[in-house]
């Protein structure tokens, strides 16, 4: 009977480690398949934060371009208010010029002539006799006065 118990329990034995052989190749495979479907999530995760990351990207550029057009378009408009300023600068010194020598013409009028009233009294016009102060012989007077951007500096 000895050797029958020993030899049903030998094969117990074998039987309890087939069993815990078993347990171990599944206990295996559900670490590998857990670990498979942690990697895919991993995967999934990594790829949707790079879409994310992509769609940043593009939506940035887009507004990096409009933010250049926008620069462009204005420093064009600054471009075009310098030169306009530019020629207005020079036409107002031009102007002042012309008013000046009007003014010095004036002056030499009212001492020698006495055609604008008396001296230094400059509200009252007189109408002149002469010719060459009648207002349709002042003809150069309506020429328009041309200035380029480049003639003053700034």
């Amino acid at each position: 009977m000895a050797s029958s118990s020993g030899t049903s329990s030998g094969t117990s034995l074998i039987q309890n480690s087939g069993s815990e052989e078993d347990l171990m190749d599944q206990r295996k495979r559900k670490r590998m398949i857990s670990n498979r479907e942690s990697a895919r999530r991993s995967r999934m995760r990594k790829q949707k934060h790079l879409d994310d990351l992509m769609a940043q990207v593009a939506e940035l550029s887009k507004d990096n371009n409009q933010i250049i057009s926008s620069l462009n378009i204005t420093t064009q408009h600054f471009l075009n208010v310098e030169a306009d300023n530019s020629i207005l600068r020079a036409q107002v010194g031009e102007l002042t010029h012309r008013l000046q020598s009007l003014n010095e013409i004036i002056t030499f009028l009212n001492n020698s002539n006495g055609v604008f009233g008396a001296a230094g009294e400059t509200s009252t016009f007189a109408e002149p006799n002469y010719g060459f102060l009648n207002p349709l012989n002042y003809s150069y007077l309506n020429q328009p006065i041309m200035a380029a951007a480049d003639m003053f500096p700034c």
